[in-house]
């Protein structure tokens, strides 16, 4: 029997065979000349044809059917289930593998874990699974039950050549997707279902839910929180649960505890008031925490806190951030900030904020003259981290404060900060791309770090990092050691390349580099200071990272860094003793430059950040005499403003963003190129505004400004039109809740005569923990009600701003979300896990409930056999219609040759009769037969060509004795006999087919 069999996805088209009885009568009296034999192979042919066409056109495949069947077992690995049991899923697999796949029928199982995510952890093959003790492919997305996207996963890696089976083992809280659909798509494709309960048998469970905030809290005025606690305890557990609750502020970065007390939770929901009041207008995060005295009374820790946010806000409050190595240089601009009625809040760059919660403060940001790096040693440098940079961009973008930036010779460019996503946010580039201006900067680094911990690792890391900073104008270089000898990443002999139209190629080489352990230094040193000196740039700058236990260089390499202005600063990372770290220090005191040690790898992208700020202070431009700046554009923050400015003796060169919203204020007049003379520059970013003031406040630069009258005005207007919208927020209320996955955002809008505002367009935005943007969309649901949901799948805090209306001051709030809903929860979902096991595949039988898995696998669980039938056999297909559209070519050529070739099968006899040995005797005999029919003709032509020599030139004796007669007598005239001659000539009858056939072979030898 063969292993398949046929179908067709066109069958309507086999009834086209029925046309075979008229191909037969078309062709019987057509074909009867060519034989019995000839006309019943014409038959065939021509009926084989006609059947593989109809076959080709009814699209005939071909179709294998197999009881192979395939397992694949889901396990829910989110925090939800205790981890004894997560363990206990790994064994049950193995053990139920073990005993149930058929080995002979070459049965698969898999495994895919799942938690937030879902990831295969063993691939379906068809061998016994082996023991597992921990799993390799998820790792810490547990904190929330995706079974959706389990299932998705498990159908996608199942083959279609099996019978197919999922077994999930999973208490079935899931809190992201909606199994249930997948569910009904899988059991279409024919995949049955079974389930394993996980029964959650902790007798008492506390969880805090929440600390409930009034919705409008005013500065000074008293208000109640409240904190919800539930006790999830056993019905059979009857006494209450003691432990104490705690409640703390956290304003500004200070924490502060509110109440700490025992308190004892009965079953069910327990509320504990909390009165409280505000004194001063901020951003303030409530935790609440229970701390249970028995630990038997708990099972799980992490929902045992909840937060809540508010903002109280007062009169416009602003957040300078200045560099911690120059503390005061911005006290004149403070001090008019605030006689102007603006709240002034400063901050030291090493002291940063910690959350987005704390700039909701803050109506406007500014950065006076503060460098993203700053610090001269390893163990005192600072920096914006990525996150911090994101925050400050987003409170601007979605949350609608101002951010401003103002000069000095640690600014811009200069303090590496471009390619940041705050350069995205002002209205210049911080990188110059003006080849006329001569900021060109020059980095070699030579790298040599392979004994420390991922020293390869790090050496990328810090490689990436410099190249990043430096403009596009900027060169750049990289020195390593390989076992040919010290050699530059790039650029051949020169090794310094423009990072502009390279920047991209130099990343790819580094991600590529390995650099070995560098003997000596004076090798690489020598190369590094030839490059630099080739290099057209102002400034040049080397950089060596090493353990030092390379051998120093010479005192002649050390004099021609000297000699050409270039300095090195040094990094001695896990060097090997007191020698080996003065041997750099060395190295960096005698070029001027910097020297570091570090312990660990994380700190030496900072360092390197740094360093490489040194290459772009060419953009501080202090031109001789100084400049005088003018206004070009009439702003409104400008009016009233004299518009006769003092001189300012230098700014930081940046460049004009090329867009019509980046609106240039004031410009100086050098240098030549007016897009890299920037001044004061402002645009619009989002739900906020970003300006730029490229000169500092008086300090060192602008110190003409301190006397000038409008130096009070110019400030406050500039910051005023900066800050966020403060004035009266009107008769709107904003409150939020969590449900379901989902936080809900509710607007209540009453004008001044209490009624109700409809019809308004109000534009919101949300932000999540990670900062990204969430759609939010506000619609109106009843009179005066406006209400939007954004998902909040995440832990922490989420920040809603909604502005009501064009000009409105804006509505800002926030919610926490202290911990995943999959610490929520504490019952096994048993509808849900019913639901899916009742599930009918498509040609199956519906699925199964196990057992459920305990701490151990019980017997009775190993013992339910998941590769049991009752699935739809699984049906492999593969199209056929081509090969038959193939033979039917080849058969219609059989047919045309059989009529028209007609074959000689007398060849047959021959050949046989050579075989039997009697070929000669034939072979003798029809040689002398041919010889009797050659003598034959030969005797025929002789006497043909006698006969016609005898009659056509032989004479009679008349003629013989007439013509002797007339010879002898000469002269005299004898009159002929008058008897008749004894022979009568015959008339000429012309040559014979014969003769005529002679000549015309005589004539062709001739010819020959």
């Amino acid at each position: 029997m063969l292993p398949f069999h046929l179908s067709f996805d066109h069958p309507a088209y086999l009834w086209l065979l029925l046309g075979l009885p008229l191909v037969w009568w078309i062709g019987y009296r057509s074909l009867a000349a060519l034989g019995r034999f000839r006309r019943f192979l014409a038959f065939l042919f021509r009926s084989s044809v006609w059947s593989c066409v109809v076959l080709a056109l009814a699209g005939v495949q071909l179709v294998w059917v197999s009881d192979r069947v395939t397992v694949m077992y889901l396990l829910d690995q989110s925090e939800s289930i205790p981890r004894v049991k997560r363990q206990a899923m790994l064994d049950y697999v193995t053990r139920n593998v073990r005993r149930h796949r058929d080995s002979q029928r070459e049965d698969r199982a898999g495994i895919v874990v799942f938690g937030r995510d879902a990831s295969i952890e063993v691939p379906p093959f068809d061998d016994d699974i082996p023991p597992l003790r921990r799993l390799e492919s998820l790792r810490d997305r547990t904190d929330a039950t995706n079974l959706e996207s389990a299932l998705n996963l498990a159908q996608a890696s199942m083959p279609e050549d099996s019978s197919r089976r999922i077994v999930i083992v999973t208490d079935g809280n899931e809190n992201i997707g909606q199994a249930q659909k997948l569910a009904a798509r899988a059991a279409e494709s024919g995949i049955g279902i079974d389930v394993v309960p996980v029964q959650l048998d902790a007798k008492s469970e506390v969880l805090v839910e929440k600390i409930d905030l009034p919705e409008n809290i005013r500065k000074g005025q008293p208000f109640e929180a409240r904190v919800v606690i539930s006790n999830y305890s056993d019905a059979s557990v009857s006494k209450p649960v003691n432990g104490k609750l705690r409640v703390k502020q956290n304003v500004g970065g200070e924490e502060s505890l509110l109440l700490e007390q025992s308190v004892t939770l009965d079953r069910g929901k327990n509320v504990f008031p909390l009165r409280h009041q505000i004194e001063q207008p901020a951003a303030y995060t409530y935790e609440a925490e229970f701390v249970p005295d028995t630990a038997d009374d708990d099972g799980i820790r992490q929902n045992n806190s909840a937060t809540a946010y508010t903002y109280v806000r007062g009169k416009g409050r602003v957040l300078i951030i200045e560099n911690k190595t120059r503390l005061g240089d911005f006290d004149l601009m403070t001090e008019a900030l605030r006689d102007n009625n603006i709240e002034v809040v400063t901050m030291p760059s090493d002291d940063l904020f910690s959350s987005l919660a704390e700039l909701q403060a803050y109506d406007a940001v500014i950065l006076a003259n503060v460098p993203r790096i700053a610090g001269e040693s390893s163990e005192l440098v600072s920096s914006f981290s990525d996150e911090q940079i994101e925050m400050l961009v987003r409170n601007t973008q979605q949350l609608g404060a101002g951010l401003f930036m103002i000069g000095g010779p640690e600014a811009f460019g200069a303090g590496y900060w471009a390619g940041t996503e705050l350069e995205k946010a002002m209205p210049v580039d911080f990188k110059i791309r003006n080849t006329k201006i001569q900021a060109v900067g020059a980095l070699a680094c030579i790298m040599h770090a392979s004994e420390m911990a991922e020293g390869n690792y790090w050496q990328k890391v810090i490689a990436r990092s410099a190249i990043e900073q430096l403009g596009p104008a900027d060169y750049a270089g990289v020195l390593h050691w390989s076992f040919n000898g010290d050699a530059w990443l790039w650029g051949g002999r020169n090794g310094l390349l423009e990072v502009g139209v390279n920047r991209k190629a130099m990343l790819a080489a580094v991600g590529r580099m390995t650099p070995g352990d560098m003997p000596q230094f004076d090798p690489a040193m020598k190369m590094a200071v030839a490059g630099l000196t080739r290099t057209p740039a102002s400034i040049k700058h080397c950089i060596i990272i090493s353990d030092g236990d390379p051998s120093a260089p010479s005192p002649t390499t050390i004099q021609s860094f000297k000699t050409n202005n270039i300095t090195i600063s040094t990094v001695a990372v896990e060097s090997h003793g007191l020698s080996d770290s003065r041997r750099l220090q060395e190295i960096a005191q005698a070029t001027g430059g910097k020297y570091y040690a570090v312990r660990d790898g994380r700190a030496l992208p900072k360092i390197f950040q740094r360093e490489a700020r040194r290459v772009s202070r060419p953009l501080v431009y202090e031109p001789p005499g100084g400049a005088s700046p003018e206004i070009i554009f009439p702003h409104a923050m400008l009016d009233g403003v004299d518009r006769s400015l003092p001189n300012v003796n230098g700014f930081v060169l940046t460049q004009t963003k090329d867009s019509p919203l980046a609106q240039v204020l004031i410009q100086s007049p050098k240098p030549d190129s007016p897009e890299n003379a920037t001044i004061l520059a402002v645009w619009t970013y989002g739900l906020g505004r970003t300006a730029v003031l490229t000169t500092d406040s008086g300090a060192r630069w602008a110190s003409a400004w301190t006397e000038w009258p409008g130096y009070e005005k110019f400030y406050a207007q500039l910051v005023r039109w900066l800050m966020r919208p403060t004035g009266d927020r009107g008769k709107f209320s904003v409150a939020t809740q969590v449900r379901d996955g989902e936080v809900q955002v509710v607007v209540s809008a009453l004008d001044q005569d209490d009624s109700f505002l409809n019809f308004l367009d109000m534009n919101a935005s949300a932000l999540d923990p990670s900062l990204k943007p969430l759609p939010l969309r506000m619609r109106q649901t009843a009179p005066g009600r406006y209400v939007g949901t954004f998902p909040a799948d995440e832990a922490g805090s989420y920040f809603v701003n909604v502005i009501p209306g064009p000009g409105a001051a804006p509505l800002t709030t926030g919610v926490t979300v202290p911990y995943s809903d999959e610490f929520r929860v504490r019952e096994t979902n048993q509808a849900l896990l019913q639901a899916l096991a009742s599930t009918k595949p498509r040609g199956g039988d519906p699925g199964e409930i196990f057992p459920p898995l305990e701490g151990q696998p019980s017997e009775e669980l190993i013992d339910s056999n998941a590769f049991r039938g009752g699935l739809s056999l699984a049906r492999s297909f593969k199209d056929a219609w081509p090969w038959f559209v193939l033979v039917s070519c080849g058969l219609f050529l059989g047919d045309v040759f059989v009529r028209r070739v007609a074959i000689n099968f007398n060849w047959v006899g021959r050949t046989i009769d050579r075989l039997r040995g009697s070929a000669n005797e034939v072979e003798t005999q029809t040689t002398a037969r041919l010889d009797a029919l050659r003598k034959s003709k030969d005797s025929l032509g002789n006497t043909i060509e006698q006969r016609r020599t005898s009659i056509r030139f032989e004479p009679s004796a008349a003629e013989q004795a007439e013509s002797s007669a007339t010879d002898t007598i000469g002269d005299i005239r004898v009159a002929p006999s008058k008897t008749k001659p004894t022979i009568e000539q015959q008339p000429d009858e012309g040559p014979s087919y014969t003769e005529r056939l002679l000549e015309a072979k005589r004539k062709a030898k001739r010819k020959d």
